[in-house]
C-alpha cells in the first residue's frame, strides 16, 4: 500500500501532464473550488474586487469625461486579456490557503512570485496586446464608417442593427475580436498564474500555456464560456458585479492551472 501511495504523489510526466482529458463539467468544479476559497476569509478577496471595481469604473467615466466613448467596447474587452495579471493577487490567496499560510490583502498586491520580474513582462506583452486589439477596432470602424464621428453609445445600436455598414462591421468585428480574445486567453490563462507559482520566462510560460489550452480543449471552452458569462453579467451590473465575480474567476484560474498545469 505504501507503495501505492508514493506512486500516486509522483508528478505526471512532462507529456502526461499536457493532457488530463478533463470533461468539460470539470470547469464547473474550479468554480465550486475557487467559490471556498472566496470566502475563506473573505474581506481580502472582497476588497481586492472593490479595488478592481473602482479602478474600472474611474476608467470608464475618463472615457466618457475625455470623449473617448467610442473605445468602451474595446476597452471592456481588452479587460479580458489584463484580467488575468490583475487577478495575481487572488491566485496568490489561493495558494497561501494551500500551503497553510495566513492571508492577507498585504500579501495578495505585494506579490512575491517565482518569476521575479518575468511576470510583469509578461503583462506588459498582455498590455502591448490590450492596445493593439483597441486600434484594430478604431481601424475596423473607420473601414466601415469612414470618417463618420461615433454616434454615442445611446446611437450605436441603432447605427450597427439598421444599416448594412452596421452589419458588415459587426461581422468583421466579432470575427477578429475572437482571434484576438482567442490569442489572449490561449497565452495568459495558465502562464501568470506558472508565473507566480514557478520559476521561468515570460515567453516559455506563455507558450506552454498555449499548449496545455490546445490539448484540453473541450474543458478549456467550457472555462472561457463561464468567464465570458460572468463578465457580462458584471459590465450589465454596472461593474458592480466585479466586487465578486472578479475575485470568483481569480480564485477558480488557480484552481484551474493546479488541475491541468
Amino acid at each position: 500500500m505504501a507503495s501505492t501511495d508514493a506512486a500516486a504523489t509522483q508528478p505526471l510526466p512532462h507529456s502526461a501532464r499536457r493532457r488530463r482529458n478533463l470533461p468539460a463539467a470539470a470547469a464547473f468544479g474550479w468554480v465550486a473550488s475557487g467559490w471556498r476559497d472566496l470566502w475563506h476569509s473573505p474581506l481580502p478577496s472582497l476588497g481586492y474586487g472593490l479595488m478592481v471595481f473602482v479602478a474600472s469604473a474611474v476608467i470608464v467615466w475618463g472615457l466618457f469625461h475625455l470623449e473617448f466613448d467610442y473605445i468602451l467596447f474595446p476597452a471592456l474587452a481588452g479587460f479580458m486579456v489584463v484580467g488575468p495579471l490583475v487577478a495575481i493577487g487572488l491566485y496568490q490567496k489561493s495558494r497561501d490557503i494551500e500551503d497553510g499560510r495566513p492571508v492577507s490583502l498585504g500579501r495578495m498586491i505585494f506579490v512575491d512570485a517565482a518569476s521575479g520580474g518575468q511576470v510583469w513582462f509578461a503583462g506588459a506583452i498582455l498590455c502591448l496586446l490590450m492596445l493593439v486589439w483597441m486600434r484594430a477596432a478604431v481601424i475596423i470602424y473607420a473601414l466601415f464608417f469612414g470618417l463618420r464621428g461615433f454616434p454615442g453609445i445611446r446611437h450605436i445600436a441603432a447605427m450597427l442593427l439598421t444599416t448594412p455598414e452596421g452589419w458588415g462591421m459587426l461581422v468583421v468585428g466579432s470575427a477578429v475580436g475572437g482571434l484576438f480574445a482567442a490569442f489572449s486567453f490561449a497565452i495568459s490563462t495558465f502562464a501568470v498564474p506558472m508565473l507566480l507559482d514557478q520559476r521561468m520566462d515570460a515567453f516559455t510560460a506563455m507558450g506552454t500555456s498555449i499548449s496545455l489550452v490546445w490539448n484540453n480543449l473541450p474543458v478549456m471552452i467550457a472555462w472561457g464560456v463561464i468567464v465570458l458569462a460572468l463578465f457580462v453579467l458584471s459590465v450589465a451590473s454596472g461593474l458592480l458585479g466585479l466586487i465578486i465575480v472578479f475575485p470568483l474567476l481569480g480564485h477558480a484560474t488557480w484552481h484551474s492551472y493546479r488541475a491541468i498545469a
